[in-house]
């Protein structure tokens, strides 16, 4: 079970009385909360600050859907030559668009081998390095 506090904490606050007290137990599940299709599902993590226009900056995990209805301008995760990417997709351009600074974006030729492995549903930031997270990763 997840611990809530039933105060939204605003950012900027110079103090607040802590809520900790104030604690509620739900019958709340990550899982459930982040992920529509378990078994379609897997995660992987962001590397680079191609992605940073949108939201997802280096190291940042992705919760990449394989069974997302996929729509033009999703963020995706693709293996592009060999290599995987996480970028949007333009499909109607057949673009990766990568909305970073100082970033283009990449035209997928015919001589390109290209198999989107999914839509990125979610992403979770991470404010302090996580060992075991980035001994899975590897």
């Amino acid at each position: 079970m997840l611990n809530v506090i039933p105060v939204a904490a605003q950012a900027g606050i110079s103090g607040f009385e802590s809520p900790a007290a104030e604690y509620r137990q739900l019958e709340l599940d990550l899982d459930e909360l982040l992920i529509e299709h378990p078994t379609a599902t897997f995660i992987g993590q962001a590397q680079g600050d191609s992605m940073t226009g949108v939201g997802i900056f280096d190291g940042d995990l992705l919760i990449v859907d394989r069974a997302a209805a996929p729509t033009s301008l999703d963020v995706i995760v693709a293996n592009l030559n060999g290599s995987f990417v996480c970028k949007l997709f333009d499909r109607k351009a057949n673009v990766l668009l990568s909305p970073g600074q100082d970033t283009s974006s990449y035209v997928i030729g015919e001589g390109d081998v290209f198999e989107e492995e999914g839509v990125v549903v979610r992403s979770v930031r991470m404010h302090r390095f996580v060992r075991y997270l980035s001994s899975c990763m590897r």
